[in-house]
């Protein structure tokens, strides 16, 4: 799989879970409805769901740790200030040789651009939250977050491998 195809099957991505509107009680759904279906997998995850200013919803799943917490910021505030999933800005930056660092004057203490923060985007309105999920391999964290969102806006065929393969 080509670099510039995986670019390309995430903004595909991002261009099919567009919500019509979002709010704290969608917040909390979605995050229950992601939460269950991380439970299911035993997957050991933080899930942490935010605004620019405030969390809306978070929930530690057994098995993850405090370093799930601090990495579900940093990844949050990269979907925030990218306005893009912080895999996809990783792997934009690692087409360009670039990382996150101050040369573009972000500081990786703060920044991660590595899977598992998807941005809420509002048709009209633009990019309103991100969903974090941080506790397993980044590519798994950020499928884990489109297959609850594409349950949640009724998208299919929307995964990385159907992308890819078709």
């Amino acid at each position: 799989m080509s670099m510039t195809n995986l670019i390309g099957a995430l903004e595909q991505q991002e261009q099919a879970l567009v919500f019509s509107g979002f709010d704290e009680e969608t917040a909390y759904r979605l995050g229950t409805a992601l939460r269950e279906l991380a439970a299911a997998e035993r997957a050991p995850v933080v899930i942490d769901i935010r605004t620019a200013n405030r969390r809306l919803y978070f929930a530690a799943l057994p098995g993850s740790a405090p370093d799930n917490d601090e990495w579900a910021r940093r990844k949050g505030n990269m979907a925030l200030r990218k306005q893009c999933s912080s895999l996809l800005c990783g792997e934009r930056l690692a087409a360009k040789g670039k990382e996150v660092g101050p040369g573009m004057g972000l500081d990786p203490l703060d920044y991660a651009a590595h899977g598992g923060s998807f941005p809420v985007r509002v048709g009209g309105v633009g990019v309103v939250a991100v969903i974090t999920v941080s506790g397993l391999p980044a590519r798994d964290d950020h499928e884990l977050i489109v297959r609850a969102l594409a349950s949640h806006l009724d998208v299919q065929n929307i995964g990385l491998d159907a992308l890819l393969a078709g």
